[in-house]
């Protein structure tokens, strides 16, 4: 895997761009889907790993009881993918892990947290139409048909219908495999993020370590810690701000009090 580590704010515009020439279109247009951590030391954990103890047996009785006490009026339709959205959206744990098509997006989220200024941050780059090249052939299929190089809701909901056909997965591929979606728009928070998810087909295995395996799908970039206030300020110039990105008051609120604060 590519590690990069960016000195300016320049370099950091041309390693989040990069490979985003498309000649068969003859546009810009990344491939690669991005999440930005305060600490270059983060992993890409999902919520349900970070519970510890026996965890991925306790998936389906998390979301089995989310479903019996959520209000289905979140739901647009009862099916797997409709509900594992709206619990992650919730803050539930689940194996779903939150990305953004937005370079930008990403670099608010490296640089929100200003009690972490003191670290190095990192934005991780994957290219998901060369991880979608790993899935079955029958989802391959799925996308080409489509014209996609995401899944849909739909096309989740039609492919893969239970945890139980999400682990096989698996089996069909020959190997652990890791599928890109995009969530229903259930509030403005999602659609203003550019916001989309991946998903395990093994709850269990944290998703850097299978990159580990396949070194060429990703790029870890790293923001020294002494370049993050340039970054935030020029952030906030272009109104990327959890104003924008939480829309309501908490997020007015969280925007306020950090563009406030004194830097250190």
């Amino acid at each position: 895997m590519e590690i990069i580590t960016v000195h300016s704010w320049d370099e950091l515009q041309r390693e989040l761009f990069a490979d985003s020439w498309n000649d068969k279109i003859g546009r810009f247009r990344s491939r690669f889907a991005f999440r930005g951590l305060s600490s270059a030391e983060y992993r890409l954990e999902t919520t349900l790993i970070r519970l510890q103890g026996d965890y991925a047996k306790l998936e389906r009785h998390l979301l089995r009881n989310f479903r019996k006490y959520a209000h289905r009026s979140f739901v647009e339709r009862d099916s797997l993918w409709h509900w594992l959205s709206v619990a992650q959206h919730f803050g539930l744990p689940t194996r779903i892990l939150d990305w953004t098509y937005s370079p930008f997006i990403a670099m608010h989220f490296a640089t929100a947290n200003i009690d972490k200024f003191d670290l190095d941050g990192v934005i991780w780059a994957v290219n998901y139409v060369k991880a979608h090249e790993l899935l079955p052939q029958f989802l391959r299929d799925r996308l080409e048909e489509e014209g996609a190089n995401v899944m849909t809701l739909q096309l989740m909901n039609e492919s893969i219908n239970s945890l139980n056909a999400l682990d096989a997965l698996d089996a069909q591929s020959g190997e652990k495999v890791v599928i890109f979606f995009e969530p229903p728009s259930i509030d403005d928070r999602i659609v203003n993020q550019f916001a989309f998810c991946s998903v395990m087909s093994d709850p269990s295995l944290v998703l850097d370590d299978w990159l580990e395996t396949h070194p060429a799908l990703a790029r870890k970039i790293i923001i020294p810690a002494s370049l993050k206030w340039e970054i935030r300020d020029k952030l906030d110039q272009a109104n990327v701000n959890e104003r924008v990105l939480f829309p309501g008051l908490d997020g007015l609120s969280s925007w306020l009090k950090r563009h406030y604060s004194p830097s250190m």
